[in-house]
């Protein structure tokens, strides 16, 4: 049986989940959530958890159980806690700013123009310093995704080290030009 699988999930006060043909939907403080869940995949809620079943042992069924019980958890966390990812910005004259209440996210990373984002439903930036960027939402996967396309306007490159990189990101460096001997 799989470990993730098998974990029941808690329901925390305040958030209640409807599952009705095979929808799962879940409404929290921060906002509500739906992800379709495969038929096979059985989803009951008792004593304030909710566990999910699979019908066999196959590799398919395995896979989904997982899968599935990791998806419908992240939704719970999300719309109780939310997520958030931190980038950097290393480089001279790099920063960004945070516009519209969070909304709009305009960046001059070294272009002739300045980048502009749109935040989807339920997302926001913030702008602690000119050079950090925090991506909040309930979406885990729409948060990671944002933050990877902001990452790939300008990824970190190996010599000196510039662009926008996660926060705790280890950026491999690589030795210059040798001079001649």
């Amino acid at each position: 049986m799989s470990r993730i699988g098998r974990m029941p999930i808690t329901v925390p006060a305040g958030v209640t989940i409807n599952v009705e043909n095979n929808l799962v939907t879940v409404k929290g403080p921060k906002g509500t959530l739906s992800q379709q869940v495969n038929p096979d995949i059985k989803i009951e809620q008792k004593d304030g958890q909710l566990v999910l079943s699979r019908p066999s042992d196959d590799k398919e069924h395995r896979a989904m159980h997982g899968l599935y019980r990791a998806l419908v958890h992240n939704m719970v966390v999300g719309v109780t806690e939310g997520f958030s990812k931190t980038l950097e910005m290393v480089g001279t004259g790099y920063h960004a700013e945070a516009k519209d209440s969070g909304k709009k996210l305009d960046i001059a990373i070294g272009f002739s123009h300045p980048v502009i984002l749109d935040a989807p439903e339920n997302v926001s930036f913030e702008t602690p310093n000119q050079t950090t960027i925090v991506v909040k939402g309930i979406n885990k996967q729409v948060v990671g995704g944002l933050a990877a396309d902001i990452r790939a306007i300008r990824p970190p490159e190996p010599y000196l080290g510039k662009g926008i990189k996660y926060q705790g990101e280890r950026i491999l460096r690589k030795e210059g030009k040798a001079g001649k001997k």
